[in-house]
């Protein structure tokens, strides 16, 4: 009887989760909030550019009009600003919602791609790649992609596997565990291929500490085909994670093929990682971070959720981004130094107040 009313519990609550979602309102809401802030980043810079200023660049390019040679707001705004930001956009919202995903398929706040382990699998592809010049040559950044999402993908194959050798029940805090172990054995061997590569150091270091400078809009591209279909993917196993919440058990007495979700998240999140890394380096604490904090103001349905984190993390990687260009101006800091320094404390945050609920 305890059995039959804990499912009972569990499908009730299943469904009750599978009818909420955010109304058209609220999305409309995000996506002002997103715009907003994403013209204060353009217009905020080493030299600020007034809104009319953008409008009258945006207005322009769009007609196909030719930038004045002399107007040099225009064509910071145009080939500079613009593309950037909104790559960092897509990354944030990519990362985001990866973490989303891997924190409701492991059920831990604490879960992501970089306290996982796939961020540095990733990274470490991408420096074998920049560093041995692995290309192909009819597809920029190919070699680079390729690598990182391979090298994510098998980053997690060991983490698991190793995982389950030490417990066969893969609790996520021996994943967590396994996972900060191969970040670390993966950072000393991307160390050891930095002292190695004496011409393309500065460039792999800055790399590595993540920067979308020098963004284009091939990668804004890239970037918004990732994330429309593996972002799809995600988003359309919502319901699933809905119910890989309330217990696996339950979740397969609703119909629910866990393994084949799983893999199916897995594999996801490791390719979307992977081409984030790719493009902006190794962005840490995102993925963390912004879906907690997204927990706690629309509550853990993941229909609501998913969609949230993309625009907060999104949000959160603009202004992230504003601040590393503006803090030590003319300097600019890499984004991963400041996202690291912000994501730390909130890491620590969030491991004492998991404790005190456990």
């Amino acid at each position: 009887m305890r059995f039959v009313s804990s499912l009972m519990w569990g499908m009730t609550a299943y469904m009750q989760m599978k009818s909420e979602s955010f109304k058209a309102a609220a999305y409309v809401l995000f996506g002002v909030v997103t715009v907003a802030v994403m013209t204060l980043c353009v217009c905020v810079g080493s030299v600020s550019i007034p809104l009319s200023g953008i409008a009258a660049a945006v207005w322009n390019t769009v007609l196909g009009i030719p930038i004045p040679s002399e107007d040099a707001a225009q064509s910071i705004v145009v080939f500079i600003r613009l593309p950037r930001v909104i790559c960092v956009a897509l990354v944030g919202a990519a990362l985001s919602l990866s973490g989303g995903a891997m924190q409701g398929l492991l059920r831990n706040p604490l879960a992501d791609g970089s306290t996982l382990g796939v961020s540095s699998g990733a990274s470490l592809g991408a420096v074998i790649s920049i560093a041995f010049g692995i290309t192909f040559p009819a597809f920029p950044f190919a070699g680079t992609m390729v690598m990182a999402i391979l090298f994510a993908f098998l980053s997690l194959i060991i983490i698991l596997s190793l995982a389950r050798g030490l417990d066969f029940s893969l609790s996520t805090n021996t994943i967590i565990l396994i996972g900060i172990v191969f970040s670390m054995f993966a950072n000393s061997i991307m160390s050891f291929i930095i002292t190695l590569s004496h011409e393309r150091v500065r460039a792999i270091t800055f790399w590595t500490m993540g920067s979308l400078s020098g963004s284009s809009y091939q990668n804004a591209l890239l970037l918004m085909g990732a994330l429309l279909v593996l972002g799809g993917i995600l988003l359309g196993l919502a319901r699933e994670l809905n119910a890989l919440a309330i217990g696996e058990d339950n979740a397969r007495h609703v119909g629910v093929d866990v393994k084949k979700v799983k893999l199916k998240i897995l594999i996801t999140v490791s390719a979307l990682i992977g081409i984030c890394v790719s493009i902006g380096g190794s962005i840490g604490f995102v993925g963390l971070i912004m879906p907690h904090m997204t927990r706690r103001a629309v509550g853990p349905n993941h229909r609501r959720l998913l969609s949230a984190s993309m625009f907060s993390g999104a949000v959160f990687l603009m202004l992230a981004d504003l601040a590393a260009r503006t803090l030590l101006s003319p300097l600019e800091l890499p984004i991963g130094v400041v996202t690291s320094f912000i994501g730390a404390i909130v890491f620590v945050y969030i491991f004492y107040s998991f404790k005190k609920v456990r």
